[in-house]
């Protein structure tokens, strides 16, 4: 089969473009929340060890920078924000080297390690979702200050929303701590995440956003970090893992489908990235993988964040090879064939 699914994406995605193109555009700015998925740097000027704004994180970003991207290159919102023609890369907002006016066409407030629950945010102390909410407050009064009312008031509610979050409430708090379990069945914690992504985009609304795009979990039970310690099958995925993400995302199309009809003039659509991911997984040669297991930094089986080391004798020379860049997150071709896939809905709908 070759690479033809890679070419069919981005044929089709092409095509969205140029019609978006010669429609003029209808998204002034991207605007971004959520986890490490997400993070542009956010994570690069607040006290957590998880952080990756050094090498070899974005190897194969633009000069071999590493931004605090947990990639070799770039992720999700860049290559949403470049198919919209808006830009190439969209910068975090804590990033000093930025200022409001190039936030004014994208920002990003995401933090690596957060999730919609609080004590997720607390587990490595990261930004809660609450307080991305109160970044983006801040935002919206120094977009005013910037551009005038009028001005900034247009590209709030015209702006693309992109979300993305809930898998480190799984992994990283609800399966790790007993604190959640305790208190919640595996089907009562989604609801209770749930009902938090609901009011975070009332909240969102209220703030003027109209079109949101919200993602909900991967196939978790894939990740290498995962596949390493699931020793007694083999280093199978953890099916489990994955019919809970496939649990969350049904109730999530749910609630979306609910706020949608709520919610005037809102327009908020499910980026489900779990059949394309899961595709790759499952039929990784079909993609022009050749290593999905294991992730390219060092063994490729434990590392992230601090112990994926530039001094790591394993780590792969061809990232494109693989699916996985750390044993979490997915390497830079992964994120461009994932975002293609995302991108034929999000261009049908908002252009």
């Amino acid at each position: 089969m070759g690479h033809r699914c890679i070419a069919w994406l981005v044929m089709i995605t092409q095509i969205l473009m140029m019609v978006a193109t010669e429609g003029g555009g209808n998204v002034p700015a991207v605007i971004v929340f959520g986890d490490s998925s997400v993070d542009s740097g956010n994570n690069n000027v607040i006290a957590t060890v998880l952080k990756s704004n050094f090498k070899p994180y974005g190897r194969d970003f633009v000069s071999g920078r590493p931004t605090g991207r947990f990639s070799n290159g770039r992720i999700p919102p860049d290559f949403i924000a470049e198919a919209f023609g808006v830009k190439s890369y969209i910068p975090a907002y804590l990033d000093p080297a930025y200022t409001i006016e190039d936030f004014a066409t994208g920002v990003c407030f995401a933090s690596a390690g957060t999730g919609y629950d609080n004590a997720t945010s607390a587990v490595l102390n990261v930004i809660p979702l609450w307080k991305e909410i109160e970044y983006y407050k801040e935002y919206q009064a120094k977009l005013r200050s910037h551009l005038g009312t009028a001005k900034a008031n247009k590209i709030i509610s015209e702006a693309l929303y992109l979300i993305s979050l809930g898998t480190n409430d799984f992994l990283e708090n609800y399966y790790i701590f007993p604190t959640r379990r305790l208190h919640y069945t595996v089907s009562q914690y989604q609801d209770f995440l749930l009902n938090i992504a609901k009011n975070f985009v009332k909240e969102l609304y209220a703030l003027g956003a109209r079109k949101l795009s919200i993602t909900g979990l991967v196939p978790i039970g894939c990740l290498p970090l995962e596949r390493a310690t699931n020793i007694l099958d083999f280093h199978a995925c953890n099916e489990e893992y994955n019919h809970v993400a496939l649990g969350f995302n049904k109730k999530l199309e749910n609630v979306i489908t609910k706020l949608n009809r709520e919610l005037p003039h809102l327009i908020a659509v499910s980026a489900n990235a779990y059949p394309i991911v899961h595709d790759i997984i499952t039929r990784p040669s079909t993609y022009g993988f050749e290593v999905v297991e294991k992730a390219c930094c060092s063994t490729g089986t434990f590392e992230m964040s601090y112990l994926c080391s530039d001094k790591s004798p394993l780590t792969c020379t061809d990232a494109s090879k693989y699916v996985f860049w750390d044993a979490f997150h997915p390497t830079d071709k992964t994120n461009r064939i994932v975002s293609n896939y995302l991108l034929i809905k999000l261009l049908a709908t908002f252009n």
